[in-house]
C-alpha cells in the first residue's frame, strides 16, 4: 500500500468515525423526545451499524492482526 493510500484510508476512517458519533448523538436525542420517531431511530440505527461495518473493514486493511 503506498503512502497516498494509506492517507486517504486514515481520512476516510476518520470521517467515518465522525458520521458515526454524529449518529449516536442524533440517535440519543431522538429517543428523548417526548414522542420519539421510532421508524426515524430504526433508520438511523441501521445506517449506524453500516459505518461501524465499513469502518472495521478499513481498520482490517490499516491495522492487520498478524498472528503466527
Amino acid at each position: 500500500m503506498t503512502e497516498r493510500e494509506e492517507r486517504e484510508l486514515r481520512e476516510a476512517l476518520a470521517k467515518l468515525k465522525e458520521e458515526h458519533r454524529d449518529l449516536d448523538m442524533a440517535i440519543y436525542a431522538l429517543e428523548e423526545t417526548p414522542r420519539p420517531d421510532h421508524l426515524q431511530i430504526k433508520r438511523l440505527k441501521k445506517r449506524k451499524l453500516h459505518l461501524r461495518d465499513r469502518i472495521q473493514e478499513i481498520e482490517d486493511i490499516l491495522f492487520p492482526d498478524i498472528t503466527a
